[in-house]
């Protein structure tokens, strides 16, 4: 079986020499995914207490936005809607 985490990415941002920015010294580095029904990429917080989405139509992790609309509509990944936009747009719709 293979695991979730195969999606996940890596971000790294380093203040470590930035002229005195209160607050903004240092480094952040977190794991992060991109939502496989919108393209957006989630930084994951390792202190969250709430479940991540998931959708078990694509076996992906969402992010929270998509997960409200999956659990009305079910799974429709992006790739599926940009299909569906350039057909229409084919078709003169």
């Amino acid at each position: 079986m293979l695991s979730k985490r195969r999606h996940e990415g890596y971000l790294l941002i380093d203040h470590s020499n930035s002229p005195g920015i209160p607050g903004r010294t240092g480094k952040l580095e977190s794991a992060t995914y991109t939502c496989s029904h919108c393209p957006r990429v989630v930084i994951l917080n390792p202190n969250r207490s709430r479940p991540r989405g998931y959708c078990p139509g694509c076996n992906h992790y969402i992010c929270d936005h998509c997960e409200a609309i999956r659990a009305q509509t079910g799974c429709k990944t992006f790739k599926q809607i940009m299909d569906d936009v350039c057909e229409r747009a084919l078709k003169g719709a």
